[in-house]
């Protein structure tokens, strides 16, 4: 525990933020952490945590929660248009070539397991935002922070854990303009009514044609949940009429059904961007997570990026008491290589989810028929996840 805990405001109670509270509420810094939604966010979609990402929720004590919660590797079906199946990758194959050093959970099973190994002592303020921010850039003396509940506060840091349109970031670094690098291409991803018909418990259905992608997964606990992603210059605004426009022709129960699904109030629907800064700290304000390097969905790294973040910043801080600054520098270079390897597999993968051309597609119907082999899909796809 720190001899002289900081005086920390964390952004953003998703992923990174509860994660940054978690790791520096024990090693005895006063943390108080602030939320814009109005409630805790249950649900989502589901998030891997693999390699880095699973020893980073071990590291912060949060493997054994999250078992009970781990909706297991996936069968995946390759359809077509009508819903008919292509080919089908058993489960078994993904889970023989990444062992048991891997979790897939819920957003919102993720976010609840840290909720409660948090407790009461770290409550989130929800419905509350950063509204300014004094002597962030001179580094000289504390923060000044003002809440938009009205309350003042002065703190040593500020972390802006607050996701890809972060506020902190906007507040401290500038436009957004300055630092978002879009990919071209939109996300609509919400949970389902009920299960479709024809897709059993643990499988995933995809649709892959060229510029677009089409996914539900039924887990064996909770709702199942669709995902689309296309190639689009602009960002969608309505998901039903989104999905008419671009997924209009499928057909089949599982599309159908997905479609019926689209009109809610849960649907996440926004432009598929990256965060590329040169700097993730200015004076007493850090950003984490998605605010700081967001990865982009075609990464799929995201979640273990913000665990390993948040783990390893608690770390540099314990490592360096009473020098900000060289925490926050030993921190950044450490982090900043996964980060940009992440970033390029993402820019590279998106042609996996949304291929630019038929020729494309052929080719990467052709990788998955040789994934889905007996003898040679466990073999490639232990040499797959080596490189990761």
């Amino acid at each position: 525990m720190a001899d002289h805990g900081l005086r920390i405001v964390i952004a953003g109670a998703g992923i990174a933020g509860l994660a940054a509270a978690l790791r520096l509420q024990r090693d005895g810094h006063r943390v108080l952490v602030v939320e814009r939604a109005a409630e805790r966010r249950t649900g989502g979609y589901l998030v891997n945590l693999l390699g880095p990402g699973f020893d980073a929720a071990d590291a912060l004590g949060l493997a054994p929660a999250l078992r009970e919660r781990d909706q297991g590797i996936f069968t995946s079906r390759l359809v077509r248009a009508d819903g008919s199946t292509k080919l089908t990758m058993p489960a078994a194959l993904a889970q023989e070539s990444i062992g048991s050093h891997a979790l897939t959970v819920f957003r919102g099973d993720l976010e609840a397991v840290l909720f409660e190994a948090l407790g009461d002592t770290a409550e989130p303020r929800f419905g509350t935002t950063i509204t300014a921010v004094s002597d962030g850039a001179a580094g000289a003396g504390p923060l000044h922070i003002a809440l938009s509940d009205g309350t003042e506060h002065d703190a040593d840091l500020l972390i802006g854990a607050d996701g890809l349109h972060s506020g902190v970031r906007e507040l401290a670094f500038g436009p957004a303009d300055d630092c978002l690098r879009s990919l071209g291409h939109a996300v609509i991803a919400f949970p389902m009514d009920g299960a479709p018909d024809g897709l059993p418990e643990q499988t995933a259905s995809t649709f892959i044609d060229v510029g677009r992608t089409a996914a539900v997964f039924r887990p064996r606990d909770g709702a199942p949940s669709a995902f689309f992603t296309y190639r689009t210059s602009e960002a969608p605004r309505d998901p039903v009429e989104a999905l008419n426009a671009h997924f209009g022709d499928l057909s089949g129960p599982v599309h159908e059904a997905a479609r019926r699904s689209a009109d809610t109030d849960d649907a996440y629907v926004d432009s598929v961007s990256q965060v590329v800064m040169d700097t993730w700290s200015r004076g007493g304000v850090v950003l984490l997570g998605d605010a700081a390097w967001c990865v982009s969905l075609f990464a799929g790294h995201g979640a273990g990026l913000a665990l390993a973040g948040a783990d390893r910043l608690a770390r540099a801080l314990a490592d360096h008491p009473g020098d900000l600054g060289t925490a926050l520098r030993t921190w950044e270079s450490g982090l900043r290589s996964d980060v940009r390897t992440r970033q390029r597999e993402a820019r590279i993968g998106m042609a996996r989810f949304a291929p630019p051309t038929r020729a494309h597609q052929r080719m990467q119907d052709l990788m998955i028929r040789a994934l889905a082999a007996p003898i040679l899909g466990p073999a490639l796809l232990r040499v797959m996840n080596r490189t990761r």
